[in-house]
């Protein structure tokens, strides 16, 4: 059975009218609507973890702009909270997990992840917003990857250097496995939990990627992500295919081997040319992106200079989701979103009627 969403099908490369578009980070502080929403709630955690405050706030990007897929509202950090760990988010300085990891021992400490148990607000979340979408737009679930979610349970939180995720990884390469190994248990039963309860895509975040020499990738991140996408069931509630997306910031060298991952999506950041990604993967995956976000702050003129470039880059071929490069920073205007959403959808009509 085959979708007629737009992004679900341009997620199987099966040639669409237009170019489908989301944003990452599409619901959050740069909208006003967003953040009546998280003063009411009192705290970010407590706003994830009310069902009917995390479904308003993932709907009103869709309301505002009519984006082309919603993404649940959520953090990549209740994974390690769910495994025993203490989270707290501090205005100004991120978020924060105690107790840190930095032995084999401390390993021990961390339970295996039960997701209709540990994070069952998540899962009524997702079907909260199923029910609200009714089935117009499809909702993405996701997580962080096993290496990024290890670089803030070793760290502790934000790092600038990663001084103690790295000696933990050169020093103790068997306690680093260990930990990425429970991760991937932990974010394998988190995500079929998720598509049980109605997410039709996954994206997989692997935000620190980037910060690995290219052997270290390949060992600590991209191993981990495979194992993931090889247990990640791959049909939904809805009977349909369930798409992966991989997206690893920094990391457009290594694209062809996430592309025979067994992933459906590569997203890009805005480092990675676009048409020649293309050229190198599009026959094996769709790709994602990935116009740099900084374009907002621009002029609309130029925001539509650059949208019409990416799409034209791209050309009209089959499996390609518009997206940014990375996420929506607290500080951009919604009226460029609406921008260029608007230009996605009026250029990409005309470069898929042409043939361009």
């Amino acid at each position: 059975m085959q979708s007629e969403h737009p992004f679900l099908q341009a997620a199987s490369r099966i040639p669409t009218k237009r170019t489908p578009i989301w944003i990452m980070r599409q619901a959050g502080r740069y909208l006003p609507e967003y953040r009546r929403i998280r003063t009411k709630a009192g705290s970010f955690m407590a706003l994830c973890k009310n069902v009917d405050l995390a479904t308003e706030v993932t709907l009103q990007p869709i309301h505002r702009f009519g984006l082309d897929a919603a993404i649940l509202f959520s953090d990549i950090l209740v994974v390690p909270e769910a495994m025993g760990m203490v989270l707290q988010f501090h205005e100004g300085e991120g978020p924060q997990l105690q107790p840190v990891l930095r032995s084999n021992q401390d390993l021990y400490k961390l339970h295996p992840v039960e997701s209709e148990v540990h994070l069952n607000y998540v899962m009524k979340t997702i079907l909260s917003i199923r029910k609200e979408l009714d089935n117009k737009i499809p909702l993405i679930g996701f997580s962080g990857s096993p290496w990024t979610l290890a670089t803030y349970m070793v760290e502790g939180g934000s790092s600038k250097n990663f001084g103690a995720v790295k000696g933990m990884m050169y020093d103790d390469p068997k306690s680093m496995h260990l930990l990425l190994d429970k991760l991937v248990d932990a974010v394998v039963d988190y995500l079929n939990a998720q598509i049980r309860h109605g997410a039709q895509a996954i994206q997989i975040f692997d935000t620190w990627g980037g910060i690995l020499s290219p052997r270290d990738f390949r060992e600590f991140s991209l191993r981990s992500m495979k194992m993931i996408v090889d247990r990640i069931d791959k049909v939904g509630l809805d009977g349909l295919h369930v798409p992966i997306i991989l997206f690893a910031k920094g990391c457009g060298a290594y694209l062809e081997e996430m592309a025979r991952s067994g992933c459906s999506v590569l997203g890009l950041d805005w480092t990675t040319d676009l048409g020649q990604a293309r050229q190198r993967v599009g026959h094996l995956v769709a790709l994602q992106g990935n116009m740099d976000p900084s374009v907002l702050y621009a002029s609309p003129e130029k925001i539509r200079c650059e949208v019409k470039r990416l799409l034209e880059e791209y050309g009209a071929h089959a499996g390609h989701i518009f997206n940014l490069g990375h996420g929506m920073a607290p500080d951009m205007d919604p009226e460029k979103v609406a921008v260029l959403v608007d230009s996605v959808r009026l250029e990409s009509e005309k470069v898929h009627l042409t043939g361009l």
